[in-house]
C-alpha cells in the first residue's frame, strides 16, 4: 500500500512539474526593450567580400569566375570537399598578377613540393596565395582586392591548372 500510494505521489508530482514548464511567451510585434539609434550601425563585415571555393578529388574548383569590388577586403576560403590526401590530391589557389602567363607559372609550381608548390623567386608574381590542403580541409587567406581588371587564378599542384583555373574579376 505505501509503495502504491509513493508511486500515485511520484506520477502526481511529474504532472505538475511538466504543466508548469515548457510554455514559450509571445512578444508583441514591433515591441523590444532594445533602446534603438537613428542611424544603422555598419557591420565590420560590410567591407569585406568573403568568398568560398571548394575544390574536390576530380581537380575541380566549384567557380570559374570570381567577381569583387576594387579596394574591398577578400576574405578567400578554400575547402577541399574530396577525400584524398593532400600528397595525392592537394589543392590551393594562387591568385596571379596581371600579364604573368598561367601555364609557365604552373609549370615552375610542379617542381616545388617543399614550398607548397608556390616557387621561389615567382612571389613577385603572386597577388595572395593558401597553403596546400587535402580531403577534408580549410584553409583561409585575406588580401586587399587589386586594381579593376581581370587576374587569373589556378592550383599549383602539379598537372591541376589545366582544369583548377579561372578569372578573378575586379571592378
Amino acid at each position: 500500500m505505501k509503495t502504491l500510494k509513493y508511486v500515485f505521489v511520484s506520477i502526481l508530482s511529474c504532472t505538475i512539474l511538466m504543466g508548469c514548464g515548457g510554455k514559450e511567451e509571445k512578444k508583441k510585434e514591433g515591441f523590444s526593450y532594445e533602446k534603438k539609434t537613428e542611424e544603422p550601425q555598419k557591420k565590420v563585415e560590410d567591407d569585406v567580400a568573403n568568398i568560398v571555393i571548394s575544390g574536390d578529388d576530380l581537380m575541380k574548383f566549384d567557380k570559374s569566375e570570381i567577381k569583387v569590388k576594387a579596394g574591398k577586403k577578400v576574405k578567400l576560403t578554400l575547402r577541399h570537399v574530396g577525400k584524398l590526401d593532400k600528397n595525392v590530391m592537394g589543392h590551393n589557389f594562387v591568385l596571379l598578377k596581371k600579364g604573368v602567363d598561367l601555364t609557365a607559372f604552373a609549370i615552375k609550381s610542379a617542381t616545388a613540393k617543399d614550398t607548397d608548390y608556390i616557387p621561389s623567386g615567382e612571389e613577385g608574381n603572386i597577388i595572395a596565395h593558401t597553403k596546400l590542403v587535402g580531403g577534408g580541409e580549410t584553409t583561409s587567406i585575406e588580401f586587399d582586392a587589386p586594381e579593376p581588371g581581370t587576374y587569373e587564378f589556378l592550383c599549383s599542384f602539379p598537372g591541376h591548372y589545366a582544369m583548377m583555373k579561372g578569372k578573378f574579376i575586379v571592378e
